[in-house]
């Protein structure tokens, strides 16, 4: 049960991952995104890794996860994007790459730290304009931007 629910909840982050990366504004832009929105999809990605329920994520459980579905895609027909595996599994190398456990509350302060670092005027949404505008400020890098908190830093 607790695979299928994994597969469920990953496969959901995929596709709208996906379906957002197709949005108007070229193949980079996604829809507008709001801060609740970026709250909502960090809890539900800390649970979907949470296989264990303990309140707390471990890099394995992650790749867990991902293995997961990875292979849940492939099942399906679909074959796993490797775009979007890739970005899922850089997110992972991300959040474990200086704590060995995140919890949900971590999680939670990373992903709004990078969404507040792209809500350049600040008004609770970010456009996909901003996105692009924070990109290149970043000189285009796929990394978090500055002043963005680590798993560590945010307790």
């Amino acid at each position: 049960m607790n695979k299928f629910l994994v597969t469920v909840a990953l496969g959901a982050i995929a596709i709208s991952a996906g379906a957002a990366a197709q949005a108007p504004g070229g193949g980079r832009g996604q829809r507008d995104q709001t801060r609740a929105e970026v709250q909502q999809r960090a809890d539900m990605f800390f649970q979907m890794m949470d296989a264990n329920h303990d309140g707390t994520v471990t890099k394995a459980e992650a790749q867990q996860a991902l293995a997961s579905f990875g292979a849940a895609d492939a099942g399906a027909g679909a074959g796993a994007s490797p775009g979007r595996m890739g970005m899922m599994q850089r997110m992972v190398d991300r959040l474990f790459a200086t704590t060995p456990s995140v919890t949900q509350q971590q999680l939670e302060a990373l992903m709004l730290a990078r969404f507040d670092a792209q809500d350049l005027n600040h008004d609770g949404t970010v456009t996909a304009a901003e996105r692009e505008q924070s990109r290149a400020a970043r000189g285009g890098a796929a990394a978090a931007p500055a002043g963005t908190t680590t798993p560590t830093q945010a307790q």
